[in-house]
């Protein structure tokens, strides 16, 4: 079972590609959803509101059946833009990405093959020059137990390792624990057969 994604953890350093007097900025951008997406975009517009076109792509979601993605070519020749961008965020196998290419037009027209060469190019600096990392898929359970099962789940929680979130210890206690996914089922089962303590999935 695959359980890792790879992402990058914070905005790239603004790359700047050139082709016969135009100018491609490339920039990519930690997100979690289409909105963070479109934030990133208008800042993008003010910075730079004297381009001509700002092309991106971008990908959320962390397993197959989550991806959800979107790419546009603001104007270019269709698929001469966003396509290419969202080439690279596919080669470099990264989500939870957006990656914008902004263009100041040089006076002399590329093409549709020197199009999706210059913003292929300029998404391909934008990666390069970010931290990519590798992270782990996990699970989120709630863990529920009255105050005297404190020492049996504590065992649990440091004999598996585990990742507490979030604790609310009072006679009536919660712990929120983070477990890696292809773990998640044996973990589970574990709580859930402990005498007095109940376990529930909770939505990552």
């Amino acid at each position: 079972m695959k359980d890792t994604y790879k992402t990058i953890t914070k905005p790239s350093e603004e790359v700047l590609f050139k082709d016969r007097n135009s100018k491609f900025f490339g920039y990519a951008f930690p997100i979690k959803n289409e909105e963070e997406a479109n934030l990133y975009l208008e800042e993008l517009r003010s910075k730079h509101h004297k381009a001509r076109h700002w092309c991106y792509a971008w990908q959320t979601g962390k397993e197959e059946q989550d991806i959800y993605y979107r790419a546009n070519d603001d104007g270019e020749p269709s698929n001469s833009a966003g396509m290419p961008i969202y080439g690279q965020i596919q080669s470099f196998e990264v989500t939870n990405i957006l990656i914008v290419v902004v263009r100041y037009f040089g006076g002399v027209k590329l093409g549709v093959g020197g199009l999706i060469n210059a913003y292929k190019t300029a998404a391909q600096m934008a990666l390069e020059n970010s931290n990519i990392v590798k992270r782990t898929i996990d699970e989120v359970f709630e863990v529920h137990f009255d105050y005297p099962e404190m020492n049996i789940v504590m065992r649990l929680i440091k004999e598996n390792n585990l990742n507490i979130i979030e604790q609310k210890l009072e006679l009536d206690c919660k712990i929120y624990l983070s477990v890696r996914k292809k773990e998640a089922e044996a973990i589970f089962d574990k709580f859930d057969t402990t005498y007095k303590v109940e376990i529930k999935r909770v939505e990552s």
